[in-house]
């Protein structure tokens, strides 16, 4: 009797021996589902936006919806509570902004969540300038704004939607000694509504809100926080140069990340292709379009930025004395 059958059998039982535990043990690829990306505004405002713009663009790459979930509230906090407190497999993401991650901390006698122990950095994505905004019957420069409220003081406003442009009206209010009052709204929808309805002065706020009120005439952009120039708004002077403010510069970022724990190769995946997706032009487009500065920093970069940003507004908000809570 020949042997090969028999050594072919026992071959071929020593290969499934060999190779099926393994395979069976193998993760599936990644996503297998539909990923959940949290935003923690109302729809509409800059983060949201870049949220649909670049959640369509992995959506395509990776096969499984990236679907907006907008959870809104106490300064980005309760949307930033839902993530550190969900499964770290990959399919629940928080689109956070620079209050989530470094100021509230400081702002907050007590979090919910801990911005450095609860959240895995996968990317910074964007900047969204921002600009001081009147509505077309109010101060024609922001010069005139101060001269207002150095004339009456009391009676000018400002109304904001986060804790950025808080702090950055406060900043301003403090440096020149003026005496205006502050007004919370619940994001840029907010704003734009107290500036169209005129319960306001002006507001502080980032571009893509108030852009469609600017080109059609009911808002008038007075100046920009930070110190770049706004590609859809050339020609806007700073508040540095308009009020003497040097050095002068804030603007919201905004940054991917997932609950502490989610595994390095998931992360890795999703931050590779937020970086592609915001080299395409078509992007870029709809970014510029609403005054977002595509800026992709990796996680080990964006882990150490935000270290940096969190010593300059805890010293920030300490010296303008703010606290919430």
């Amino acid at each position: 009797m020949s042997m090969q059958p028999i050594l072919t059998a026992l071959a071929c039982w020593a290969l499934l021996s060999a190779t099926t535990p393994d395979a069976a043990a193998q993760p599936a690829p990644y996503p297998q589902r539909p990923i959940r990306l949290v935003v923690p505004f109302p729809a509409g405002g800059p983060t949201d936006i870049l949220a649909r713009v670049v959640g369509q663009k992995l959506t395509e790459r990776l096969g499984q919806a990236v679907i907006v979930d907008n959870k809104p509230g106490a300064n980005t906090i309760i949307g930033a509570d839902v993530v550190a407190k969900a499964a770290p497999d990959g399919y629940t993401l928080l689109l956070a902004i620079d209050s989530t991650l470094v100021m509230n901390q400081a702002l907050y006698s007590k979090l919910p969540y801990d911005p450095v122990k609860d959240f895995e950095p996968i990317a910074k994505m964007a900047i969204s300038p921002l600009i001081v905004v009147t509505s077309s019957a109010g101060p024609h420069t922001l010069k005139d704004v101060i001269a207002q409220a150095k004339a009456q003081p009391g009676k000018v406003s400002f109304g904001y939607g986060t804790v950025t442009t808080q702090l950055g009206g406060e900043i301003i209010k403090n440096a020149l000694g003026l005496n205006i009052l502050s007004v919370a709204y619940k994001g840029s929808a907010g704003t734009v509504q107290g500036l169209l309805s005129n319960d306001v002065t002006y507001i502080i706020d980032g571009v893509s809100a108030a852009l469609p009120h600017i080109q059609s005439g009911k808002f008038r952009a007075l100046a920009t926080l930070g110190d770049k120039r706004i590609p859809v708004l050339p020609e806007l002077p700073s508040v540095a140069s308009e009020a003497g403010l040097h050095g002068f510069d804030v603007a919201v970022w905004m940054g991917l990340v997932a609950p502490r724990g989610t595994p390095e190769p998931i992360t890795r995946l999703l931050g590779a292709e937020v970086a592609r997706a915001l080299e395409l032009p078509d992007v870029r487009e709809k970014l510029d379009a609403v005054g977002l500065l595509p800026d992709m920093v990796p996680a080990a970069a964006f882990r150490g930025f935000m270290q940096t940003e969190t010593v300059k507004w805890q010293k920030a908000i300490t010296q303008a004395e703010i606290k919430i809570q």
